[in-house]
Formats: C-alpha cells, sequence, structure tokens
C-alpha cells in the first residue's frame, strides 16, 4: 500500500530568485528555522519541492525557492528562473551592497551510489540547521529527504541544501552565498 505523499516529479523543478518577499502561505512548509545575525536575518523552510530562503538585509529580502514549473508563482521582481538541469552557476550584485552567488545542479545517479548517498545524507540531518525526512512511497524505497546546512558570519551567509528523490534516483544540490 502506498502513502499519499510523494515528491514531485524532478524533471518539473524550477529554481527562482526573487528581488521581494512571497507569501509564505504559497509553499507548504515541513520544517523551518531563523538565523539571525547583526546586519541580516534569514528564515530557511523545507518544502515538497524542496526549500525556501529568506535573506533580509536593511529594507531589502532576497527570496530564493526550488519548485515545480505548475506552482503559480508571482512574476513580480522575479530575478532568476531556471529549470533544474546538470550544473549551472549564477551571480547577482544588488544596488544595496548584497552580492549573491548560486551554484545548483541535479544529479541522476545508478542506483546503488544513489542508496549510498541517501544514506550518508540520513546521517547529516542531526548536523543541519534545518531538515526533514519524508515517508516513503512504498515500504521498499527510502523516503525523500531535504536538509539545509548553514555557515553564518556577521558579513555573508553560506547554504547548502541537498534534497533527495528517490523516485527518481535523484539529488538536487545548491549552494548560495549572500556576501554583505
Amino acid at each position: 500500500m502506498a502513502v499519499s505523499f510523494a515528491r514531485p516529479n524532478v524533471a518539473n523543478l524550477v529554481f527562482h530568485l526573487y528581488g521581494r518577499s512571497v507569501h509564505p502561505e504559497l509553499f507548504q512548509v515541513y520544517a523551518e528555522s531563523q538565523l539571525w545575525q547583526n546586519s541580516y536575518s534569514a528564515q530557511l523552510r523545507i518544502c515538497d519541492a524542496g526549500h525556501v530562503v529568506a535573506f533580509c538585509y536593511g529594507d531589502s529580502t532576497i527570496f530564493e525557492v526550488t519548485a515545480t514549473q505548475e506552482q503559480l508563482l508571482p512574476k513580480k521582481k522575479r530575478l532568476l528562473e531556471k529549470r533544474l538541469r546538470g550544473h549551472r552557476d549564477d551571480a547577482l550584485r544588488f544596488e544595496n551592497g548584497l552580492r549573491y552567488h548560486v551554484s545548483y545542479q541535479l544529479e541522476q545517479l545508478d542506483p546503488d551510489v544513489f542508496v549510498n548517498l541517501h544514506e550518508e545524507l540520513l546521517a547529516d540531518c542531526n548536523d543541519a540547521e534545518v531538515a526533514h525526512c519524508f515517508p516513503a512511497s512504498n515500504r521498499l524505497a527510502p523516503g525523500p529527504v531535504s536538509l539545509l546546512r548553514t555557515e553564518a558570519s556577521s558579513h555573508s551567509l553560506l547554504v547548502h541544501a541537498f534534497h533527495t528523490f528517490p523516485e527518481n534516483c535523484a539529488v538536487v544540490k545548491t549552494q548560495s552565498l549572500y556576501e554583505l
């Protein structure tokens, strides 16, 4: 008997970046955490298709999200919209001096390699800033895992995100650097 939860197909994932906040009610949040430094704050959330990071610096908010292409998201102040395929890097510089660098990739793995990586990520959940283990789609398959690890200083935030998609033997990895 299958569990009612299943992650979206990894082939339908899109990486978005906004120069503004996006309403949190647009996302089903499964786990969240917040970080505060003297010069910035960040909200980290895990959703069914991946994650949401809201980085607030002064009066500005940079909003990063992985979602499906079917999910209705606003167009206003959308700075990036890229299908998750292979490996990509992007960088933006904002008027307030904030620099943003992101590297994101979708890796399709052999089933044995996927299971080993999945087990390593499960062990890493204990040290993550925020993590969530989703129920498996069947009793023989591993459940999807999402985790976000951070490296925070007074002038930068580095977010490493990992999301497994067992039905596709795939992992999505992002690394986002916010520099003041």
